[in-house]
């Protein structure tokens, strides 16, 4: 069985960090697959490689003398070279990194270069072969990425390969340039090759011991969560959740390949299990806690609104004409709300409601701004009576005004809708309901 393993900044940001990786791997003859990210903060007053070259980039944008900044990059990865006590120099590829930065090679090739460098250093270390992952991840000519011819050359490409170190967060077009997912984006990468070398497990290590109920800056110390399926995650991810990218889920969801989340600094720790589905029962009737700020809602009231074919699709094709997508669209028999995230609306507001009004003829078209989004989601909801009920009294007796709640047809999930102000005291008020009380 071969396993893939991506670790994130935080536990390549140093050649002592290097070491404790050095040893995860050892310690698995099964883990034959490595996917490093950039090299990351070695305290809290240090800064990202990865910000690190998107700096000395833009100075080369501008035609400015850049090589202080990029001989600062460069020290960071010999102070990593040195500490692993490995004979290798960057010197040529720090050349070639001179010269296309100074023909201006784009900022996305800039960034890259974090993991490339640093997937060098380990491939040396462990002594594994090296891919360079603008070789085997693609993406079309509108940016997108191409699963499909991805997946059919890393698929052949790693059959020749027992062991193997692939960067992680970038990819290329058919011409060979580079192009970067989002930030984040070598969970991505990690779960591309685990679905390539049909892995039995991608495990993804962090700074973390997996993932916790709710946001520790909101709840000291939360608990734990064991075992979370992905579409649990999808959902917590989406409303704020940030272990992992949210889209590192979709290519092993497809092979049905499970995620474990790590800890560099406590490889004894199991961790969080992300699986397909699973008979195993949460602790709790929740599974986790997750929300964000910044969102206003636009409620369209009509009357008879129900018996109108399309009103629906008027009002949204408001939204949709000026380029606005929404969240949430909680509806009665004569109105219906629209939540739409804030910053994204309010330079549009007047255009979208002159439009809803132009095309849907509604009474009345009302704006409530600074509010905010809190998913309540869990497997065990569906098989447990009275769970909205509990969050309602919750969030009563913490005196939060509720200002929208919406359920799935999958009773996966609960979306309520609060005050920006009451955000905090809302989440505290449902982790207390369904986690403190039942400890």
């Amino acid at each position: 069985m071969k396993k893939v393993v991506k670790f994130g900044g935080s536990s390549l940001a140093s050649a002592e960090q290097f070491k404790k990786v050095g040893a995860i791997i050892r310690a698995d003859e099964e883990r034959v697959y490595v996917v490093p990210s950039a090299p990351g903060k070695r305290d809290s007053k240090d800064t990202k490689v990865t910000d690190m070259l998107y700096g000395c980039y833009a100075l080369a944008e501008e035609g400015k003398d850049f090589s202080k900044e990029l001989a600062a990059i460069k020290a960071r990865y010999e102070e990593i070279i040195k500490g692993l006590e490995l004979n290798l120099s960057l010197d040529e590829q720090f050349k070639t990194i001179e010269a296309d930065f100074k023909a201006k090679a784009g900022s996305d090739y800039a960034a890259s270069r974090g993991e490339f460098l640093n997937s060098i250093i380990m491939a040396d270390y462990l002594g594994y072969d090296w891919i360079d992952a603008a070789t085997v991840i693609f993406f079309d000519e509108d940016g997108e990425f191409d699963s499909e011819k991805t997946n059919k050359v890393l698929s052949k490409l790693l059959k020749e390969h027992d062991t193997a170190v692939i960067p992680g967060f970038y990819g290329a077009y058919e011409n060979g340039k580079v192009k970067t997912f989002s930030r984040g984006g070598s969970d991505i990468t990690g779960s591309i090759v685990a679905r390539a070398a049909k892995a039995s497990v991608y495990e993804n290590w962090t700074d973390v011991s997996g993932f916790l109920i709710t946001d520790p800056r909101i709840i000291d110390n939360p608990e734990g969560i064991d075992t979370i399926t992905y579409r649990e995650l999808r959902e917590l991810s989406y409303m704020g959740a940030s272990v992992l990218h949210e889209d590192a889920i979709f290519p092993v969801r497809r092979e049905g390949i499970p995620i474990n989340i790590r800890n560099t600094n406590k490889p004894e720790d199991a961790g969080t299990w992300i699986v397909e589905s699973t008979c195993q029962k949460s602790k709790f009737t929740i599974t986790g806690i997750a929300g964000k700020k910044g969102f206003c809602s636009v409620s369209v009231d009509k009357a008879k609104m129900n018996s109108e074919i399309g009103f629906g699709r008027k009002v949204l094709q408001a939204f949709e004409n000026n380029g606005i997508s929404f969240e949430h669209m909680p509806s009665g028999i004569d109105t219906m709300t629209v939540f739409v995230h804030q910053d994204e609306f309010m330079d549009k507001e007047q255009k979208v409601v002159s439009e809803i009004h132009r095309l849907a003829d509604p009474d009345v078209v009302d704006i409530e701004s600074d509010l905010a989004l809190i998913a309540v989601v869990g497997r065990g909801m569906k098989s447990t009576r009275g769970t909205a009920g509990r969050i309602f009294s919750a969030l009563a007796h913490a005196d939060v005004n509720v200002k929208m709640i919406d359920q799935g047809s999958s009773e996966l999930n609960i979306i309520i809708g609060v005050d920006n102000a009451d955000f905090e005291t809302a989440i505290k008020a449902i982790y207390d309901i369904f986690v403190t009380a039942q400890l």
